[in-house]
């Protein structure tokens, strides 16, 4: 079947920038303290530049803000100051049209088949039977579940769930895909079958991605650019790229340069854990 089925349309506007998908410009997020507790400082001035159709991860010790982030350019969260953009329009705190979230919480219904679950959002929005028929097929293929579409949550796996809630996100062709350390609840082996099959998600649908993880080889493997973030407040202070080509899966990880990448990694998240620790950040 065409990848075709789920090409992405973009937008008849212009980017403000050609090439940039979305954008951050000194933000920064701070959450107030409840019960006469101090506030906490999750976000120093941060800059971020998604390029379109690049697979951008972002790395940082625990408590840093990854997922903070990631919710303030999703628009789940608006920022204390600071600018966003997607698509050269500014994000509001709602979610934009385009993009799709994917969270490490397994956020499949439990009543619903597998082929319910992927389309539920299709259905709610009211999508001609065909489409939802049509894209249902595809994403079903794509994330190898075509043999489970009558099957409920709780007779797959870890993984496979996490596939449903993946293609749940696909079909509803998102432009930007952001992922919240979507693989973090599984084992090391399931992790790179799954990191495989992200890889031919964003190859074929051409979808810019941005994935949140604390793993150094996950980041390694599938991406393009490695944003890594200080201790709290976190902030972007290097960006890591790896110049792996587009037809790529786990393989890499047995490339002399996968070494290297993940030494590089860690020799400034070491650095930025440390003092997380001393901050009692790492909780």
């Amino acid at each position: 079947m065409s990848a075709a089925l789920l090409a992405i349309d973009m937008p008849a506007h212009a980017d403000t920038v050609p090439g940039v998908h979305a954008e951050m410009r000194g933000v920064t997020r701070v959450y107030a303290g409840l019960g006469g507790q101090s506030g906490v400082h999750a976000l120093a001035s941060t800059d971020l530049t998604l390029r379109r159709g690049e697979f951008y991860s972002v790395i940082g010790p625990s408590g840093c803000g990854k997922s903070t982030l990631l919710d303030v350019l999703a628009g789940l969260s608006r920022p204390t100051g600071g600018t966003i953009s997607f698509e050269g329009r500014p994000v509001d705190g709602q979610v934009p049209d385009g993009v799709g979230v994917v969270f490490q919480e397994d956020a499949s219904f439990s009543w619903l088949t597998v082929a319910d679950n992927i389309t539920f959002g299709l259905r709610r929005a009211g999508a001609e039977p065909a489409e939802v028929a049509r894209r249902l097929d595809y994403a079903l293929r794509l994330m190898g579940l075509a043999d489970f579409a009558k099957s409920y949550p709780a007779q797959l796996s870890g993984g496979m769930r996490q596939r449903v809630c993946i293609a749940r996100t696909l079909v509803l062709q998102p432009r930007l895909i952001l992922l919240d350390e979507p693989f973090g609840a599984l084992d090391a082996q399931t992790r790179l079958i799954m990191g495989d099959e992200l890889l031919k998600v964003w190859r074929e649908t051409g979808a810019t991605v941005m994935l949140i993880t604390h793993a150094l080889d996950e980041a390694a493997m599938l991406s393009d650019r490695i944003g890594i973030m200080s201790a709290r407040p976190g902030r972007i202070i290097k960006e890591v790229t790896t110049g792996w080509p587009s037809a790529r899966d786990s393989r890499v990880a047995t490339d002399p340069g996968f070494g290297r990448i993940t030494a590089d990694l860690w020799s400034v998240l070491r650095e930025e854990s440390l003092k997380a620790i001393g901050q009692g950040n790492l909780r």
